[in-house]
């Protein structure tokens, strides 16, 4: 529940299944099972289950990540960054040219589509400055509640700028809600 509106938060299943998805990949069947095991039942019968656009609350990914980090955490820190990665892959092969397959990062970065609000809602990331090499990304009207989210949007964002041509990528995440911030922001900068 978001503290500022009172709005349930909602994430689709694609994000669980993502997650799901890179453990298939970078974890071992001993290590899916523990953090299946830590779920609440509930949570890990959606999660065992989940399709790609089915709407779920945002706390079920929070749980599925927190149990991921408690079993990947020590042997890989940027496990998260490495997973917000995998799921923009994921993307781009699934959603297609129409999203990812832009001619430079700032064409991805300023195109009209709203692709936040695919996979979570309420919410958006708003564009507040950009030009060539840079971008300042802001998240509104969606609180992250645990830097686990955050990490996600880091690992992503330089995957994204990556495909659609980003060389030398640097992201950073300077505000954070997670920080007492009143939103969260990433500074973007790559060259061409």
């Amino acid at each position: 529940m978001s503290a500022a509106t009172g709005t349930r938060l909602m994430t689709r299943t694609g994000t669980l299944r993502n997650t799901t998805e890179y453990l298939v990949r970078d974890a071992t069947a001993a290590e899916r099972e523990a953090i299946l095991a830590a779920l609440p039942e509930a949570t890990r019968a959606t999660v065992e289950r989940a399709t790609e656009y089915e709407e779920v609350p945002y706390e079920m990914a929070l749980a599925l990540w927190r149990a991921v980090d408690v079993v990947l955490g020590p042997r890989d820190p940027q496990w998260m960054e490495h997973m917000g990665a995998f799921a923009i892959e994921r993307a781009a092969e699934q959603i297609g040219d129409v999203f990812l397959r832009r001619p430079s990062p700032l064409a991805f970065i300023t195109q009209q589509v709203p692709l936040f609000q695919l996979y979570y809602r309420p919410g958006e990331m708003v564009v507040l400055d950009s030009g060539p090499g840079h971008a300042t990304i802001r998240l509104v009207g969606f609180e992250a509640t645990d830097p686990l989210f955050c990490r996600r949007f880091t690992g992503g964002w330089t995957r994204a700028l990556e495909i659609t041509g980003g060389r030398d990528v640097s992201i950073r995440h300077p505000r954070c809600t997670c920080e007492r911030d009143l939103f969260c922001e990433w500074a973007l900068r790559w060259t061409e």
